[in-house]
């Protein structure tokens, strides 16, 4: 079972309340940076926590989160809203013209933006009208050194945050020096957190970059290859309903995907696919995921009142999603823009929808006896529902062999 990290140490204000966040990536469960990449470490993180556990992992505080040099200037922060996200510019970012930009590109789209381990020096005073934070590490630059800027350049529009507080006479000292926020050993030291990683079929990712590098894109074909894979409709809902506020449910692959928009879509798969790891194909609990989500749509054309084969698929494709993920059910299905029939039948079992999804569970299981009972509830004979059955799995493994024969001709 392959997991997926990170750490998170809170910022504090000046009353010692938690306001944020900074979040750190992680390889394993050592609290240290891995010898990978910053970009690369930058885009898992979003991937990997931020698309699809956002609310574990911050709640309704903000995320503080370091972007290097290249992944400000490929625009990456704007795939996600500005509301509760702080944009932490490395300290060893150059001070370029591109970069400048690019920052006050940000800061005009309602982003708030911080300068990470600050050094005063002339080339960064253009971009202080666009920046929100200073971080100052206090063992780099000293209180006194700290005081004697925060002076210069006022209170009125710019915060300052003391990193590396390791005692509560550094906390005191920063305090009365005008700091606002504060980061260090005093008040916690980084938390690692282990999440399950989702990860999605490496050809499916490849299929969607060829399809969204194309000059017009065939939101169609786009539907069908986001439906095969669990992970990657899951965190297309979940960036949907991160991006924007959503007024109305989202109610199939296909709305979500034009909801998005050309440029913010091709952004959306190219965050994942350099965040993807080529080395797992999906296990049973995808393939079984796909399974349901197709018995599903298969038998929604059967029953009457027929439900929208797309609220269907959805039922089966995130009713498996809690073991996925390693949380509750009701907390990830209630966090998705889904429709509230499909929201009711992932866990109440309710309605029509709610009828398939036991159906499905109960072959599974080798329930012939409930097989029965529920088909005739929902007025269908025991050749349809079966039928429907092979023909899932049928539909299911050759997905899952297509993926296979990929893998196995790859270059090592």
């Amino acid at each position: 079972m392959k997991y997926s990290y990170f750490a998170r140490q809170p910022i504090m204000d000046v009353d010692k309340q938690t306001i944020g966040y900074e979040l750190l990536f992680r390889d394993g469960p050592k609290n240290s940076f891995p010898n990978i990449d910053a970009d690369l470490a930058t885009i898992r993180l979003l991937s990997d926590h931020i698309l699809t556990t956002k609310q574990d992992t911050l709640g309704d505080l903000l995320g503080f989160i370091n972007f290097p040099y290249q992944s400000l200037i490929d625009d990456i922060p704007s795939l996600f809203p500005p509301s509760n996200l702080i944009i932490e510019i490395l300290e060893d970012c150059p001070p370029t013209d591109a970069l400048l930009q690019r920052v006050k590109q940000l800061y005009h789209s309602g982003y708030t933006l911080a300068l990470d381990d600050f050094v005063p020096a002339p080339e960064w005073q253009p971009f202080l009208p666009y920046v929100h934070i200073i971080k100052f590490d206090i063992r780099t630059i000293s209180i006194g050194d700290a005081r004697e800027f925060i002076r210069q350049h006022g209170k009125n529009r710019l915060r300052y945050l003391a990193e590396k507080v390791e005692t509560a006479a550094e906390f005191e000292l920063a305090k009365n020096a005008g700091f606002d926020y504060f980061q260090g050993y005093f008040f916690s030291k980084p938390e690692v957190v282990q999440k399950k990683a989702l990860e999605p079929s490496m050809l499916t990712v490849l299929q969607l970059l060829v399809e969204v590098a194309k000059p017009e894109i065939r939101f169609d074909q786009l539907e069908k290859l986001v439906a095969r894979d669990v992970t990657l409709s899951y965190k297309l809902l979940s960036y949907v309903n991160a991006s924007a506020n959503v007024t109305s449910k989202i109610q199939s692959f296909h709305q979500a995907l034009v909801y998005l928009g050309e440029d913010r879509l091709r952004k959306f798969i190219s965050l994942v696919a350099l965040a993807s790891n080529d080395n797992d194909k999906p296990d049973y609990l995808y393939s079984l995921s796909i399974q349901r989500a197709k018995f599903c749509e298969l038998l929604a054309t059967q029953v009457s009142p027929a439900p929208q084969s797309s609220h269907a698929f959805l039922t089966g494709m995130f009713s498996l999603i809690d073991c996925l993920l390693d949380r509750p059910l009701d907390q990830v299905v209630n966090q998705m823009p889904v429709d509230s029939e499909v929201q009711g039948a992932i866990l109440e079992k309710r309605g029509t929808l709610g009828g398939l999804l036991v159906l499905a569970k109960a072959i599974e299981r080798a329930r012939w006896d409930k097989v029965t009972t529920i088909g005739q509830r929902l007025r269908l004979n025991d050749e349809q529902v079966f039928n429907a059955y092979d023909a899932a799995i049928a539909w299911t493994a050759e997905l899952m062999d297509v993926d296979a024969k990929a893998e196995s001709i790859k270059p090592k």
